[in-house]
């Protein structure tokens, strides 16, 4: 819908209706009540008390979610109409708009949450994803909050020592230029990168006349931005979208596969997730559990069956039922390392026969904490399995918050998303400009 759009709604000043990039995830036989109850029949009545509260909170989400949240403890019959009605104001189609209030109601049945404070965040993200305003200030705001808690760790071991350094020399010396090229090393960004991002410096620092430490923050803040610069993506036109999901064992793969078709669901899409790490029973149960959680479609032949076979059977599937995204988890056993390239290889295969272009994405999961044992999996994958775009899990907390960067740098690979947490939330699209800023401990 977009957030100027979704203004112009509130406010009676627009009648297109939502977007189907926006579109409100379907109620499906898994994740919907059979029956809605009364309290969330679209009655059409117009509450003129509630529309006034909505017209003169501040123009976004969080504002008016705060005005329909207002007297609001606990999930049940006042909740439901009041998120009815603010879909209503926003021309929500009745159908999207019923299908997303029963979606939530079973989520929050399956999930047992009871009370507010433990899922209005997630009903926040939720709308902004369905209403198509992920891109509205105020979540640019919540991602740059989450993004300073974050790397609060990583910021305090890097920027102290950023900050020593600028007050320690007058100039841009030989000598300082070494001790920034250690503190970077230190900070988990590895030699190379380490080395060619002084060497950018300097050259950045020559061209605009830089000569002081103190003025060397902005153009440090450019320069690490530009790192994580990455192309535009071809969308896939005709679907499905096939997305091959890797990674060694730990890393947080399968709820980062659950957080994805979560996002695709409240996008208005049918998802499909295919078990093929078939090593692990516990991988397939766990992500059954999250496929249904996430009112997801899911297939598995269970612990080891062969995980081509699994993924061939996914793409007939998806074709067949008109998915629009198909997740296919793999094994991540880096010990058989051979073994495990040759079955991506496989996989690789038999999906491509099935769908020409396919996979169209092949995501690596890497895990922050683990710092440069991340870059060596990162090459072993990149190396054999056709990895182009990176999701870097777990930098909530991690001190070693800098090997986005040598990831980034190192490999020229995308990264496309972060994990900041467990939540289904926590999983954010990446900003260059605000990681880079959180990094610095610079303002928003």
């Amino acid at each position: 819908m977009g957030f100027f759009s979704a203004v112009k709604k509130l406010f009676g000043q627009s009648g297109v209706k939502a977007s189907s990039r926006g579109g409100v995830a379907p109620a499906t036989a898994e994740s919907a009540p059979s029956a809605a109850p009364a309290e969330t029949a679209f009655s059409g009545a117009g509450d003129e008390k509630l529309a006034l509260a909505l017209r003169q909170a501040e123009p976004r989400l969080s504002a008016w979610l705060a005005v329909v949240l207002d007297g609001v403890d606990e999930a049940g019959g006042l909740l439901w109409q009041r998120l009815a009605f603010l879909l209503r104001a926003l021309e929500t189609p009745e159908s999207e708009a019923r299908a997303f209030v029963e979606e939530f109601r079973g989520w929050l049945e399956r999930m047992e949450y009871r009370y507010v404070e433990d899922f209005r965040s997630e009903l926040q993200y939720r709308l902004a994803l369905a209403l198509d305003l992920e891109d509205e200030e105020d979540e640019r705001d919540r991602l740059f909050a989450r993004l300073q808690d974050g790397l609060a760790r990583t910021r305090a071991r890097f920027g102290q020592g950023l900050a020593e350094l600028l007050s320690g020399h007058s100039a841009l010396d030989q000598g300082f230029w070494d001790e920034m090229e250690e503190l970077f090393i230190m900070a988990d960004m590895g030699a190379e990168t380490s080395l060619a991002l002084v060497r950018r410096l300097k050259e950045r620092c020559r061209e605009r006349g830089v000569t002081s430490p103190e003025d060397l923050m902005p153009v440090l803040e450019e320069e690490v931005e530009a790192v994580f610069r990455t192309p535009k993506r071809i969308a896939v036109t005709s679907p499905p979208e096939v997305i091959l999901m890797v990674g060694v064992n730990g890393v947080g793969k399968t709820t980062t596969i659950a957080k994805l078709a979560c996002r695709a669901r409240m996008q208005g899409k049918k998802v499909l997730i295919a078990a093929a790490d078939t090593f692990r029973a516990a991988a397939v149960e766990q992500l059954e559990v999250w496929a249904q959680r996430t009112g997801a479609d899911f297939h598995s032949r269970g612990m080891g069956a062969d995980p081509a076979a699994v993924a061939y059977e996914a793409m007939d599937i998806a074709l067949k039922g008109g998915h629009d995204v198909v997740f296919i988890d793999t094994a991540g056993r880096l010990h058989t390392k051979s073994n495990l390239m040759d079955e991506l290889r496989k996989i690789r295969s038999v999906v491509a026969r099935k769908l020409p272009g396919a996979p169209h994405r092949t995501i690596l999961v890497i895990d922050a904490t683990t710092g440069q044992n991340a870059l060596q999996q990162t090459k072993i994958f990149k190396d054999n399995s056709g990895v182009n775009e990176i999701i870097l899990t777990k930098l909530d907390g991690t001190a070693k918050g800098g090997v986005a960067l040598a990831v980034a740098s190192q490999f020229e690979l995308p990264i496309t998303f972060i994990g900041l947490g467990e939540k289904m939330e926590d999983l954010r699209p990446f900003d260059p400009r605000a990681f880079a800023r959180a990094l610095l401990g610079r303002e928003n």
